[in-house]
């Protein structure tokens, strides 16, 4: 089992993330009126207390370069 720090990796992929949380309120909430970087700063605190600062996952999920 590999361990990845979760809000390292939040941090290293934050536009896409910040990008794809925005479109998924927009499609499932489409008149919802929202800041994007108080969703995402809200997002990552909710990452950062609901998973542990190093989570396992399967090896199958990482790959070296």
């Amino acid at each position: 089992m590999a361990r990845i720090k979760m809000e390292d990796i939040v941090d290293e992929l934050s536009s896409e993330l910040k990008r794809a949380l925005r479109d998924a309120v927009r499609r499932t909430l489409p008149d919802a009126d929202f800041s994007e970087q108080e969703l995402f700063r809200n997002f990552k605190r909710e990452v950062g207390r609901k998973c542990n600062t190093w989570e396992r996952v399967s090896d199958r999920f990482v790959e070296n370069e």
